[in-house]
């Protein structure tokens, strides 16, 4: 990736459209939106693989984050809780447990940043 600076923050082109990058929320996304995005995101989509091949029907996915700062140092990420929200058909509580840890290991932004923040992972299984 390529990022170009502009009068707050940075962009860069993709092609699914222009990313602006800012500290200032009012310019683009801030850095860390895109760090929690990324781990959640990574997280959600490693979960739904792993549960479609245990052979449980996903309807939904629902991706629910909460950050802690640390301001002390530098506002760096310290706590990424990602909660997720399953809905489907005939899910099996125990399998989702599996699928949890599965996706844990397999996911390479969570990998990434292990070590230096804490991802803490939920999830529910959504009543229809």
């Amino acid at each position: 990736m390529e990022f170009h600076m502009k009068d707050v923050g940075f962009y860069t082109e993709t092609p699914y459209g222009r990313l602006d990058v800012a500290g200032d929320e009012a310019y683009g996304f801030r850095p860390y939106q895109l760090l929690v995005a990324s781990v959640a995101v990574c997280s959600g989509g490693v979960l739904r693989k792993v549960l479609e091949k245990m052979r449980m029907t996903i309807e939904d996915i629902h991706i629910a984050t909460d950050v802690e700062r640390n301001k002390e140092e530098a506002d760096r990420v310290q706590v990424i809780k990602v909660h997720f929200t399953i809905k489907g058909v005939n899910l099996d509580e125990k399998k989702i447990h599996k699928a949890m840890e599965l996706t844990r290991k397999n996911c390479s932004m969570v990998q990434s940043v292990i070590g230096k923040i804490d991802i803490i992972e939920t999830f529910e299984i959504a009543s229809k």
